[in-house]
């Protein structure tokens, strides 16, 4: 049995880079940016009206001018105009390029109009006064977006201003994720009163779907035989296999006998963790494996602690721990590390965690009332409110 640190360390030493793929840039959100997005123009392109108003040649204001001839009207999307008498203005709508020989724009709040004749009506105006410059955001070669970030709806507007029809992205790992077990039967079955539902793999393929990962899915009845056939075929057919029971020590737990016969390296079986003890991890040249114990709790703590952090390894994403302070005392026995159902709660700018007591790795249904689990260390039994640790959300 080892600590929860060098399983993890094993783990991320373990990571594979599966490449880039380019995929249109409206299907990449979500995913794990491959290139940098440069700016292809300045950022505004040209002198942008900010207001709807009137644009004048500030030096005229200056000098005592209050009534200026209106030209013509400056429409966004249309060509530059020029004011072709300084003393004269033009009407100007937000998002138009700046007529040449004009430099300030006064809103129409503060304008009369009539008869062809605009009246300043304000005191006291600005140069260049609501007038976003070009290139003030952004200058043509910028890095707009550094590789290796999650795209977000954010990402997007800036990938279509630039013209990036097509992204390229972290290539996702093609997963299989294997329930097993004879007392399992499927979502729409009606189970006998020594049988429950299948819900450990939906909720495997709804955690990798947080990532964007696809996955397939299978159930494999406690037959060794047939759990050998079945798992040296997906070895041949998939980056990751996601494991959900059997890698204990009952008499029906096969997965790690069935390991070791096709040749997987096992790197560690059994983690001292509370819950999610039993946690196997081998791998073979083209494959990594993940047994995760069949508890819910177990299965759902250890592909948010290992699988994640793998994953983010695997494609290059950098990530911060996350730290809460504990809302009450917690006391804890056993030399194990211990991940706690906590509820997250803001107060007085900091993140507090209250655990949520549950009735062992078994309690499906607890996951429902809480936020996320803290990450208690095994070299001591009380943990007392105010503390920090570590936390893994999964909300």
């Amino acid at each position: 049995m080892i600590l929860v640190k060098d399983a993890k360390d094993i783990i991320l030493n373990s990571a594979y880079n599966f490449g880039v793929e380019e995929v249109p840039f409206l299907k990449s959100v979500g995913r794990i940016l491959k290139e940098n997005i440069l700016a292809d123009r300045d950022f505004p392109p040209f002198n942008r009206v900010s207001m709807d108003g009137i644009c004048i040649d500030f030096n005229a204001f200056k000098n005592g001018q209050g009534d200026f001839k209106v030209e013509g009207i400056q429409a966004a999307g249309i060509e530059q105009m020029t004011l072709q008498n300084k003393e004269n203005c033009i009407e100007v709508m937000t998002g138009a390029v700046l007529p040449n020989n004009a430099n300030t724009v006064i809103r129409y709040e503060d304008v009369t109009l009539k008869n062809g004749i605009a009246t300043i009506n304000i005191n006291k105006i600005n140069d260049c006064q609501n007038v976003h410059a070009k290139g003030k955001d952004r200058k043509v070669d910028d890095v707009l977006i550094s590789e290796n970030k999650i795209i977000s709806a954010a990402e997007i507007g800036v990938l279509a201003t630039v013209g990036k029809s097509t992204v390229k992205v972290a290539k996702q790992p093609k997963v299989m994720i294997v329930s097993t077990g004879d007392e399992l039967v499927g979502v729409n079955e009606i189970p006998l009163k020594h049988q429950i539902r299948r819900s450990n793999v939906f909720t495997l393929v709804s955690l990798l779907e947080r990532l964007k990962i696809s996955s397939d899915t299978a159930h494999i009845t406690d037959d060794k035989p047939i759990l050998k056939q079945k798992i040296k075929g997906f070895l041949k057919d998939y980056d990751v296999l996601l494991f959900s029971g059997a890698v204990s020590k009952g008499k029906y737990d096969f997965l790690p006998e069935v390991f070791e016969e096709l040749g997987i390296e096992k790197l560690f079986h059994k983690v001292a963790q509370r819950p999610g003890k039993p946690f196997f991890y081998g791998k073979t040249n083209e494959c990594n494996i993940f047994g995760f114990p069949g508890n819910p709790i177990s299965t759902f703590v250890n592909c948010l602690a290992y699988f994640y952090p793998w994953y983010y390894k695997s494609t290059g994403l950098e990530t911060e721990e996350e730290t809460a302070i504990l809302g009450e005392n917690v006391s804890f026995k056993p030399n194990l590390e211990f991940f706690l159902q906590v509820k997250l709660k803001s107060k007085f700018g900091h993140l507090v965690a209250f655990p949520v007591k549950g009735n062992g790795s078994g309690d499906l249904a607890s996951l429902v009332n809480a936020d996320a689990f803290i990450q208690l260390p095994n070299d001591k039994t009380e943990f007392k409110t105010g503390e920090n640790y570590p936390i893994i959300r999964y909300r």
